[in-house]
């Protein structure tokens, strides 16, 4: 597992890494009550927030984290491949240029109206960040009601195979298709949105 405290103290000089953190701890921990490890009772960081990781986050004109999501290469360890391949009616997709998104946060701490606008804008980052760094396919794992808001954002989206769990917290595997066509596609439905949050995109690693 990674030495956490030293992610930490890395992240000690990012506020944005800080934040993020601290706001997954909130959304995944106190409000859906996920079994995760939490930091000094304030950030949750888990096994896959390696050197290997990525990190897309928006931030608000106050500099307070609005959304966040984690990418992680599918060549090595990632919760799809590593915890959930049962997920998978095939194999579980993997290259160097697929990449699972992880970790899709929303700050608590703004309304209705300013979540959809994080979540429309942290799609949209996510799309132009694959687009710039040439990764053709998402994959991710969802929970059913997340996972069918995801499948009408108009992108091209598959389930992986069929949702396992018990009745009310089934959960389910996904690929997302990115190409030169899928801003037009999120354009039509309403989703694609020019950022108005900035956005910082962090890989720093642990020496």
């Amino acid at each position: 597992m990674i030495n956490a405290i030293a992610r930490l103290e890395i992240a000690e000089s990012n506020l944005a890494m800080r934040a993020m953190f601290a706001a997954r701890k909130q959304v995944f921990v106190d409000l859906l009550k996920w079994d995760l490890p939490v930091l000094e009772g304030q950030f949750e960081i888990d096994q896959f927030d390696t050197p290997d990781a990525r990190y897309l986050i928006l931030l608000g004109a106050d500099r307070q984290h609005r959304a966040s999501a984690r990418l992680l290469p599918t060549a090595g360890p990632h919760i799809l491949g590593d915890l959930y391949p049962h997920l998978c009616e095939g194999d579980v997709p993997r290259g160097p240029r697929i990449l699972e998104i992880s970790r899709f946060c929303l700050d608590r701490n703004q309304d209705a109206a300013s979540r959809l606008s994080a979540r429309n804008q942290l799609v949209t980052a996510l799309v132009d960040h694959a687009i710039h760094e040439r990764i053709d396919c998402y994959t991710g794992v969802a929970e059913l009601g997340w996972l069918a808001q995801i499948l009408r954002f108009g992108w091209q989206c598959e389930p992986l195979g069929e949702p396992h769990g018990n009745t009310g917290s089934k959960i389910g595997a996904l690929r997302i298709q990115i190409d030169d066509q899928t801003r037009a596609r999120l354009e039509r439905t309403g989703i694609y949105t020019p950022l108005s949050l900035q956005l910082v995109e962090s890989r720093e690693s642990v020496a």
